[in-house]
């Protein structure tokens, strides 16, 4: 099975169970933290990929470090290293903010540009964004030169990729097969 559908799947049941007893904002929250303490902890990393460490020091671990969690969180924290997918957990809370802006008819469309987006090109994104989603839309610009010009728009599933290396990319690409 895929890990990012296998991610989805734990996350969806998270969410059921947050939706249940009234805590999703509560395990947003956690999900916040534990995606930004994963991000900027390369111990951690390491510790939840590998391959040697035992799962009880893996669920040790994990649970000292995120001790003010909500108990879904700690519940869901034990499932995944119980089932051995402990790895997954920054995947699975990713999906889960997802998820949840969703359901509170929120989107977050992930832009990168090659250059800033100025204040009016953001509002004239937002507004056809909101226009397309039908939902409210936070946008997070990253800029990434590598891009050369244009951007790359992610939303959710979607992802529309209108930059100027992939073009560049494309035209390589039939250039060389229709040799």
């Amino acid at each position: 099975m895929n890990d990012s559908r296998a991610a989805i799947r734990y996350a969806k049941a998270i969410l059921d169970l947050a939706v249940e007893n009234k805590a999703t904002d509560a395990l947003e929250k956690d999900m916040r933290v534990v995606v930004q303490t994963i991000s900027e902890s390369k111990e951690l990393r390491d510790i939840l990929t590998s391959p040697i460490i035992k799962g009880e020091a893996k669920k040790k671990a994990v649970l000292s470090v995120f001790k003010d969690s909500h108990h879904i969180t700690e519940g869901l924290m034990n499932l995944l290293v119980d089932n051995r997918r402990i790895d997954m957990l920054n995947e699975v809370a990713l999906k889960y903010i997802i998820l949840n802006e969703k359901l509170k008819g929120e989107d977050v469309a992930y832009v990168t540009t090659a250059v800033p987006l100025t204040k009016a090109l953001e509002k004239k994104v937002l507004k056809q964004l909101g226009e397309i989603t039908g939902n409210k839309v936070t946008l997070k610009n990253t800029v990434d030169e590598s891009i050369i010009g244009g951007f790359v728009l992610r939303v959710g599933d979607l992802q529309y990729d209108a930059s100027i290396a992939n073009k560049l990319s494309n035209i390589k690409r039939e250039f060389t097969n229709s040799l």
